[in-house]
């Protein structure tokens, strides 16, 4: 292990650099130091191991469930055996719903079934217990196409929504940003179109026969029909089908359920800053997963992350400036209550107290080879971050560029000051083809990609610690 005053004599002559205007901060003790976090992280590395134990011994962990309960506790064993200096649950009231045993639905056509692969999506009523759905189709390729068609052609039908993402977009998540609307307000759509319930194209690029499923919401004062995700194979099949027969229709059978909301939470752990306790780097990722795989890229990769900063930090003999938070969000999946929860209290700290947020870092991305990072930052914090390319370079992580660093740490924008927040970004060509399906299993992540992704985040947490300004707060 390296010890800590190994590590004060590298860098004890950077900090006169820390307010440095140019930000040219490629210093041959950050590379030394930096080459110590991915060392440690690829030859002793834990994050895997920790991966397959939340995967496989506790599974997937839908907020609510039992699973999640079960998770937060595991979560809360690492921190404190990492040497966190305390460990606690921040409570957060979240959604308890299943989508139980049964989801069906057949094309039938000239009296011949043709059965579809589909799943609930999350939040989803069920359709009613005598009897299944069973209407004539209607095809639209956006909402707003839906609200155009004469009543006629939509009232008393389902609904099939049958946009792809976008091809030709390289950064696939602006492609799944393009085509996810239809998923979370498809059902509304529909009922307020008169239709009895809404199948919704997979989001992902793969011509596969696996569903993938995701949030969709309700809205007062507007009927819940049933809504479920489809296959993009059957999407395109049935597709195909309503032009040749488009009196065709499509039975649908979902038990899907919602229950009172339960309590859970954010699992929390701190390790208090030597030089800056007051000023908090947030880091972390979320706990909970849907329930059709094992949630291991999303967002276990994040998790294990988390965890083997708080890890490798610790190995390597860091001491940090700031105190840095090491957070497991709960309920980013179906409602974002524990992003939400964290932000509402660093508010009242803000407002009550000495203590200033001021950087935040998550990892919602999969367990890919870590490619950079997305930055949500003023311009001078931005400018800092991207003037530590050189300091990535022989990681082969390049990308430095502007947008949403993440969904648990976004309601934090709305703290004055605002923290510069990034968002790790590893390749993204494949994530789609698990995100959300039962393909979100450990066997698909791959053993160095996710040490990488973990020295990286690492990496980014300790320079931030290290050169971001200071708050100016007096402790």
């Amino acid at each position: 292990m390296r010890s800590v005053s190994i590590f004060l004599a590298i860098v004890s002559g950077l900090t006169s650099l820390a307010q440095a205007p140019d930000y040219q901060l490629q210093n041959a003790g950050d590379s030394t130091f930096i080459r110590a976090i991915f060392d440690e992280s690829l030859a002793r590395g834990e994050a895997y191991e920790n991966l397959r134990q939340l995967t496989k011994s506790i599974g997937h962990r839908l907020s609510g469930s039992q699973s999640a309960s079960d998770a937060m506790q595991w979560g809360q064993g690492i921190l404190s055996s990492y040497g966190a200096d305390s460990v606690w649950v921040m409570p957060v009231m979240v959604p308890s719903w299943t989508r139980g045993t049964v989801a069906n639905a057949t094309a039938i056509i000239d009296g011949t079934q043709h059965p579809l692969h589909i799943t609930a999506l999350g939040g989803s009523v069920g359709t009613p217990k005598d009897a299944p759905l069973r209407a004539r189709m209607v095809q639209v390729k956006s909402l707003n196409r839906l609200s155009e068609l004469p009543k006629e052609e939509v009232e008393g039908r389902l609904v099939l929504f049958n946009r792809p993402m976008d091809p030709v977009l390289i950064n696939t998540g602006a492609a799944y940003g393009g085509a996810v609307d239809q998923r979370g307000r498809g059902a509304v759509a529909a009922a307020e179109a008169g239709a009895i319930g809404a199948l919704v194209r997979s989001m992902t690029h793969a011509l596969d026969t696996l569903p993938h499923t995701g949030g969709m919401y309700y809205e007062d004062g507007t009927d819940s029909v049933p809504s479920a995700a489809l296959s993009t194979v059957d999407a395109s099949w049935l597709a195909n089908q309503l032009t040749e027969h488009p009196d065709l229709e499509v039975t649908l059978e979902m038990n899907c359920h919602a229950f009172p909301d339960v309590e859970q939470g954010n699992v929390i752990g701190e390790w208090r800053g030597s030089e800056l306790p007051h000023e908090i780097i947030t880091l972390g990722g979320h706990l909970d997963s849907w329930d059709i795989g094992e949630g291991a890229h999303d967002d276990g990769a994040g998790i294990v992350h988390t965890l083997e900063v708080l890890r490798v930090l610790k190995a390597i003999g860091y001491t940090p400036r700031r105190t840095l938070r090491f957070v497991l969000f709960i309920n980013e999946e179906n409602g974002n209550r524990g992003g939400k929860t964290y932000a509402v209290q660093a508010q009242e700290d803000h407002a009550n107290t000495n203590l200033r947020y001021v950087a935040a870092l998550e990892s919602d991305a999969g367990g890919f080879v870590p490619r950079g990072f997305r930055i949500d930052a003023e311009d001078r914090a931005t400018a800092l971050i991207q003037s530590w390319r050189p300091l990535f370079d022989p990681y082969n992580v390049h990308q430095f560029r502007r947008g949403g660093a993440g969904v648990d740490i976004g309601p934090l924008k709305a703290l004055t000051p605002r923290p510069a927040m990034l968002g790790l970004s590893p390749d993204g060509q494949r994530y789609f083809d698990f995100h959300h399906s039962s393909q979100d299993v450990f066997e698909n992540v791959h053993k160095r990609e996710l040490e990488l992704g973990a020295a990286t985040f690492a990496t980014a947490v300790y320079l931030l610690d290290q050169y971001l300004p200071n708050s100016g707060t007096v402790d």
